[in-house]
């Protein structure tokens, strides 16, 4: 079984690929490969963030790889925060500037979507994977709506204001297992798995 490096330094991100995958691969984080240095992602859609990040580890460490890059695509905003989901609040005026990011985040898109009634949303999630050389992508999509407040404590980033399609709970209303079940991440991870099994690796 081949190792497979997951460009990231999100715990959280890292703890929901291993439990999805770790039972047939052997998934390292970048801090257990002692890889620190700040990856780039500077381009303007998921797809090229997630091949950069595994391509600059692929090629500066010779690592198998995989990197994901994901997006809240909110309809009433034509698509944002989407590529720029992560650091959104940091972006125009600096209102939420004494908040963290992720809580900067929520409340500049609850306040954008205040008197909003369409609260159509999605969780877009793009894996580039680089093995052996060659580059392969895997998406997975989830629809949802934005709720009117935050609900719930677990998960992270915008899980508790994301409310998906059938569902009377946010994200961060489930538990894990229950989360992994359905998520844009999951649903490219199966994907990502189906394709690795396929290759016997």
């Amino acid at each position: 079984m081949k190792e497979i490096v997951f460009a990231t330094n999100n715990r959280h991100k890292l703890e929901e690929i291993k439990s999805i995958l770790a039972a047939d691969f052997n998934i390292s984080g970048l801090e257990e490969k002692g890889i620190y240095e700040e990856i780039p992602e500077d381009h303007l859609t998921l797809e090229e963030n997630a091949f950069q990040k595994a391509e600059f580890i692929f090629h500066g460490f010779g690592f198998n790889c995989f990197a994901d890059d994901t997006g809240l695509e909110i309809d009433a905003l034509g698509g944002e925060p989407g590529v720029f989901s992560a650091r959104y609040s940091r972006i125009g005026t600096p209102v939420f500037k004494d908040m963290n990011v992720t809580e900067g985040n929520i409340r500049k898109v609850l306040e954008l979507l205040e008197k909003q009634d369409n609260r159509k949303a999605r969780f877009r999630t793009v894996i580039a994977l680089i093995l052996d050389g060659k580059s392969y992508y895997f998406e997975g999509i989830i629809e949802g709506n934005i709720t009117e407040k935050p609900c719930g404590g677990k998960g992270f980033g915008y899980d508790p204001i994301f409310l998906p399609k059938g569902y009377d709970q946010s994200f961060a209303e489930m538990n894990l297992e229950e989360k992994n079940r359905i998520s844009h991440r999951a649903i490219a991870v199966s994907k990502l798995a189906d394709f690795l099994n396929h290759l016997k690796l």
